[in-house]
């Protein structure tokens, strides 16, 4: 991913991308690409995840190291929201967004406590704050040991991450716009990214 200077994501905006949630594992094999989404959750410099034993993901050979890819809040920004369409017209659409490409080593775990201890991780990270959270405990453990059967614990463990967050920082002069545009369109994750983004004057 090219990541010019200015748009170079900051401790905060990176930290933010690593919270629980979705991302695309990918993986180069022999057989070509592959890649699968799954919710993931940080622990001590390995992303943790799982995968459908039924995916034949996670029982390729991996060729050289496999990656994560992770979405912040992204969107279209219009050229009618600059200040500069009015002043002289030299503008072209964009799109804004906050993304990491997390690298590293792809461990692979089929033993049943890896695979819960996982699970239940994933299901701590989820259900937290939750007014009545839901526990793998909730569930009958005949069921639960038969659900952990259908799938494998997949482990990324972290060696790189390039992060960017492309936010209209080199549009100095159009911020107030396109944070206002984004306002409108509905984008308010978006908006607020492009606002805290917002370069300060030296």
């Amino acid at each position: 991913m090219h990541v010019p200077a200015h748009f170079t994501a900051d401790e905060a905006q990176l930290a933010g991308l690593l919270e629980p949630g979705l991302g695309d594992l990918v993986t180069a094999t022999p057989s070509g690409l592959l890649c699968t989404p799954v919710p993931f959750v940080a622990e001590d410099g390995v992303l943790l995840a799982h995968l459908a034993r039924a995916n034949p993901q996670w029982s390729e050979p991996v060729v050289g190291e496999a990656m994560v890819v992770l979405h912040g809040p992204q969107g279209y920004v219009t050229p009618s929201w600059y200040a500069a369409k009015a002043e002289h017209g030299r503008v072209v659409p964009t799109w804004d967004y906050l993304t990491a490409h997390v690298y590293g080593t792809l461990v692979v775990h089929d033993d049943p406590d890896r695979v819960e201890h996982v699970v239940r991780r994933l299901t701590e990270a989820f259900e937290a704050g939750r007014d009545e959270p839901w526990s793998v405990d909730d569930a009958p453990r005949p069921f639960v040991e038969g659900q952990l059967r259908a799938i494998v614990a997949v482990e990324l463990v972290v060696t790189r991450v390039v992060a960017k967050a492309k936010l209209s920082q080199n549009r100095t002069g159009d911020l107030d716009g396109i944070v206002a545009g984004l306002r409108r369109d509905g984008q308010g994750m978006l908006a607020d990214a492009v606002e805290r983004a917002r370069p300060t004057s030296v």
